[in-house]
């Protein structure tokens, strides 16, 4: 493990940064600003070394990071729809940040904070931090932790819990966008998709789920065969057109609360493939259409819209809002946990 002192925040805090390595050959950088993922070395089938997930090249960047580029989103990933939910008969207002809806927790999420740095070793690093009661506008005191750990089998195995006082919302999720022929390698959308699900969730034009679930089969969202982004993620398909893109929640064909093979993402070129596995029901799939153009990124690399891919997993949004949808609520006093994992090999 390497630690560097990268800089302080413009409330004079120390930003730590952390890099571990796994036995597999992998490599990560973390910090303790947002527990959030800064960068993830891969070899590609001729053993070369590339840094896979966008970043940006300053730390003052990801003080206003509404990209979420590496983001570790918490207590809440995604849209919450009015920016509102009622708990045990009780309604929480939260903050409106995109649009009408909450988004990712609101305007001042934990990915923009500081975290406890609980124990690193070589090949993991485990952040926590104390929510207070009420904070962004979710009931409990609540101990949120994450772990990072590189597994000798070259994976990235994210394991989150929380601990509440009250019953609240836990859904967290990883925001990286992964490019798997390198960051600073241009466009995304070549690199090959297969997703583990049938079915995904309708979203209004605010990109909120109404409560209905859309069979995949003979739309651009059919990814139950490996197929590259390309060719369709501009069709006039109405819920591709709304997202301006893949921007969309995936019901998997997996049991909740099993860790289970959800998705993977192929680069031909390189030979990296990444498989995603996860024990919650949803994983939204996101290709950064609005990654804003020339992003000055990792290097000096200028970003343009989908030049990464987001894949991440969680319980469907705004499923507070929706009762037939799998309920992301940790009850008082009962440590909720999850776990997603990226894992890397050659094909």
């Amino acid at each position: 493990m390497e630690k560097k002192l990268w800089g302080t925040t413009r409330e004079n805090e120390e930003v730590y940064t952390y890099e571990i390595a796994g036995a597999g050959g992998i490599r990560a950088t973390f910090m303790n600003y947002g527990a959030n993922l800064l960068s993830l070395t891969v070899p590609d089938r001729d053993g070369n070394e590339k840094d896979i997930v966008l970043g940006y090249e300053k730390l003052e960047s990801y003080f206003d990071n509404d990209l979420y580029f590496g983001c570790c989103v918490a207590p809440n990933g995604n849209r919450i729809g009015d920016a509102r939910f009622t708990l045990n008969g009780k309604t929480y207002e939260l903050d409106k940040n995109d649009g009408e809806n909450n988004l990712h927790s609101g305007s001042d999420p934990l990915c923009m904070r500081i975290w406890d740095v609980a124990d690193v070793k070589d090949n993991a690093i485990t952040f926590t931090y104390d929510k207070k009661d009420m904070d962004m506008g979710f009931p409990g005191n609540m101990k949120i932790t994450v772990t990072f750990t590189l597994t000798p089998d070259n994976e990235l195995r994210i394991d989150y819990s929380g601990l509440s006082d009250q019953d609240t919302i836990f859904n967290p999720t990883n925001h990286s966008y992964f490019n798997l022929a390198g960051h600073d390698s241009g466009s995304v959308l070549d690199q090959l998709v297969w997703i583990n699900a049938s079915r995904f969730t309708e979203t209004d034009a605010g990109s909120v789920p109404t409560g209905n679930l859309i069979d995949v089969k003979g739309t651009p969202l059919d990814f139950t065969k490996e197929k590259p982004m390309a060719p369709e993620v501009d069709d006039t398909y109405e819920q591709l057109a709304l997202a301006k893109g893949y921007d969309h929640n995936f019901a998997l064909d997996i049991t909740e609360g099993e860790l289970s093979l959800a998705a993977s993402l192929y680069d031909p070129k390189s030979g990296r493939k990444m498989e995603v596995y996860t024990d919650l029901p949803g994983m939204q799939l996101y290709c950064g259409n609005y990654i804003h153009p020339n992003v000055v990124g990792k290097g000096g690399f200028l970003y343009q819209p989908r030049y990464g891919v987001c894949f991440e997993t969680q319980y469907y949004p705004n499923a507070i809002n929706i009762p037939s949808f799998s309920q992301p609520v940790a009850k008082a006093g009962v440590e909720k946990k999850t776990t997603t994992v990226y894992r890397f090999f050659t094909a």
